[in-house]
């Protein structure tokens, strides 16, 4: 009698088909997860971390806004709030200047309408170098 000796061979386990459902889990959960969006929002605009920029030799232009919304063009009140006026103080202040640079400060409790008015004006005006000045955050 011839007898075989039989090697058993270790069973493999294949993870290359584990390895598939995984990633196709992992892309089903990553789908199927809502993303909670926080609706408040806190924004203090004024305080700032960053460098001072460098004082050019562009013609600035300043307009200020305070609490209320009332504007103030190189530290001078106008007379009333509308974007007409604004733009009028804006198109004097500039005279025959063509590198201008328009620098908008406003308080932290200004309204936001006067805000974007001053913006406003400033494109209208065909004024690109607009900047916005804050105070630098103590923390």
């Amino acid at each position: 009698m011839n007898f075989r000796i039989t090697t058993e061979e270790e069973p493999q386990l294949n993870l290359t088909p584990l390895i598939d459902v995984v990633f196709l889990l992992l892309i089903f959960f990553m789908v199927s997860t809502t993303f909670d969006k926080q609706s408040e929002l806190s924004i203090d605009l004024p305080a700032a971390d960053g460098t001072p920029v460098k004082a050019s030799k562009i013609f600035k232009i300043e307009i200020a806004i305070d609490g209320q919304g009332h504007y103030f063009v190189n530290q001078r009140r106008l007379k009333d709030d509308n974007l007409k006026t604004l733009k009028r103080a804006i198109e004097i202040t500039k005279a025959d200047h063509k590198k201008i640079q328009v620098v908008i400060s406003s308080d932290k409790n200004t309204p936001y309408q006067a805000f974007i008015t001053a913006m406003d004006a400033a494109k209208q005006l065909g004024l690109e170098h607009v900047n916005l000045a804050t105070k630098h955050s103590k923390d």
